[in-house]
C-alpha cells in the first residue's frame, strides 16, 4: 500500500482571450434601461413593476423589453439594438 496521494486542483488555467471591461454607471438618472423576458410565466408581470420603480424612484429614462420566444437566445440582431439603445440590460426569468 502506498502512502502518497494526488490532489486536484480544481481551477481552469488562465484564458488568453482579451476581457471584456465592464462599465458601471454613475446613476440611473437618465438612463435607458433594457430587459430581456425569456417567457417564463410572470416574468412580464414583475419587469412592469421594476420598470415603474426604475422610472419613478430612480429616474430612469426609458425602459425597453425583448420578449424571446422560449429557449431561443436572442439573435445578433436584437443584442445588437439593444447595446446601442440601452445603458444596461437585464437578463430575467420568473415563475
Amino acid at each position: 500500500m502506498s502512502n502518497s496521494m494526488l490532489a486536484y486542483e480544481p481551477i481552469a488555467p488562465a484564458g488568453k482571450a482579451p476581457q471584456q471591461l465592464r462599465h458601471t454607471l454613475d446613476s440611473l438618472a437618465g438612463k435607458v434601461v433594457g430587459f430581456v423576458d425569456n417567457a417564463k410565466p410572470n416574468f412580464n408581470h414583475l419587469v412592469d413593476e421594476i420598470a415603474e420603480l426604475l422610472i419613478h424612484k430612480y429616474g430612469v429614462a426609458e425602459v425597453v423589453k425583448h420578449r424571446k420566444r422560449g429557449q431561443v437566445p436572442v439573435g445578433d440582431a436584437v443584442m445588437n439594438e439593444l447595446a446601442a439603445k440601452c445603458h444596461a440590460v437585464i437578463a430575467g426569468s420568473g415563475d
